[in-house]
């Protein structure tokens, strides 16, 4: 974007100060704001701002925006999601309609297998015009950092074709994307009962594979009841760290998997789901850098029980929450609606929720220091609200429209 100055902006929200990263426990419920106000962005990134009454003389070549007192505040982030699918799911929405649990789905061979399915016979560029539409849709939503994984190839070819599907987003969009591979997200077809051999590709083949075309930021696996073990998790995730992924987990969404501890063990950006987890995870998790990630859209679309982000807020953790938006279990990408699923189902305060879904979501996605909040020198990625409103509007009244415009 071209320099710019912001004037008459009626209040900025979500300020943190330079070198600022996760908040923690009591941090979290405070927001600071600033009213009446003018915001720089040059080169792209905030280089200053304050109140209006102090705005000196503005240098020439400045593009000017009139605000006219609406509010801006820092875009979502979104740290666990999977845009990049073929097809859908409506046949399995009916099943869990008629009763069938998610376990009971894949078990029949559905679930991410169908999804792999579908991406076999589907050419890179209609998959890549299929997520670009769900781009831009939680781009119009506000969310302006992402993380997207693979996942739905479970064959080396499949999983590269959804690997270089995100990096042709990166080039594609304005925004800030990581891109994670999760080869281990189910066991492949052809490797039906012979689950270990398919570790063994994801190991051998896959990751190596991945790593030679600089496809992924982050490893992943699925670790939990009826998918990979910890001990396969273990093995999976020293095989890509080997190649400079750094690990994140999908662990504790079908039951208490071990899955944090072997994400804390490896140091993993976040340990993502926990629906199921007790004390003893709080604790592996307080002395840690991984952020405790949840997903409450895959809750609300499942019926299963949402993570105790109160409860890990009291005890002086971390949280963020993200969409889990993918065509099984959470098939919205609203980050807004996320929001108000951390308050009125997790009890979190409006600020607590806010902060979840920004600044600590960054962190679970290892770039805090460039985006999460109103900070000089991070990157220019607003939202800009219809009119001044108090934080809380957002997720009280949780589908009125507020957003005026996203800036890139």
């Amino acid at each position: 974007m071209k320099d710019t100055l912001f004037v008459n902006i009626g209040r900025i929200v979500g300020i943190l100060p330079q070198g600022a990263g996760r908040l923690c426990g009591k941090e979290m419920d405070r927001v600071q704001t600033l009213d009446n106000a003018w915001l720089m962005v040059r080169d792209g990134k905030i280089d200053s701002f304050g109140p209006m009454d102090s705005l000196g003389e503005i240098p020439s070549g400045i593009v000017m925006d009139d605000l006219k007192g609406k509010m801006l505040l820092p875009a979502f982030c979104d740290a666990h999601t999977h845009i990049v699918y073929a097809g859908d799911r409506q046949r399995e929405f009916v099943d869990k309609i008629n009763g069938l649990s998610y376990e009971e789905i894949a078990k029949r061979g559905g679930g991410i297998l169908n999804s792999a399915d579908l991406l076999h016979n589907t050419s890179e560029d209609e998959l890549f015009a299929q997520a670009s539409e769900r781009l831009e849709e939680m781009i119009s939503k506000g969310t302006l950092t992402m993380e997207i994984k693979s996942g739905y190839g479970l064959r080396t070819e499949d999983e590269l074709k959804m690997l270089r599907v995100i990096k042709r987003l990166k080039k594609n969009y304005p925004v800030t994307i990581k891109s994670t591979f999760l080869g281990a997200h189910a066991v492949g077809r052809e490797y039906t009962g012979r689950q270990d051999e398919y570790v063994d590709l994801v190991c051998n083949e896959m990751i190596p594979a991945v790593a030679s075309e600089n496809l992924a930021d982050f490893v992943d696996v699925f670790c939990d009841e009826g998918f990979f073990t910890v001990e396969q998790t273990d093995r999976i995730l020293r095989a890509g760290m080997q190649y400079g992924m750094r690990p994140k987990i999908h662990a504790n969404e079908l039951a208490v998997s071990g899955g944090v501890q072997v994400g804390v063990k490896y140091n993993a950006v976040s340990v993502d789901h926990l629906e199921r987890t007790t004390d003893v995870e709080m604790e592996v998790l307080r002395n840690s850098d991984t952020m405790p990630l949840m997903l409450p859209g895959a809750s609300f679309f499942l019926g299963m029980p949402y993570g105790r982000a109160k409860d890990y807020v009291r005890a002086g953790l971390p949280v963020a929450l993200a969409s889990d938006c993918n065509p099984g279990s959470s098939p919205s990408c609203d980050m807004r609606f996320v929001m108000a699923l951390g308050c009125i189902k997790m009890r979190l305060t409006p600020e607590e929720s806010f902060n979840a879904c920004t600044i600590n979501a960054a962190a679970a996605m290892g770039c805090a220091d460039v985006v999460g909040s109103i900070t000089v020198g991070k990157k220019a990625a607003f939202i800009v609200t219809k009119k001044v409103m108090e934080l809380g509007f957002i997720p009280y009244f949780h589908h009125t429209p507020f957003i005026d415009k996203v800036i890139a």
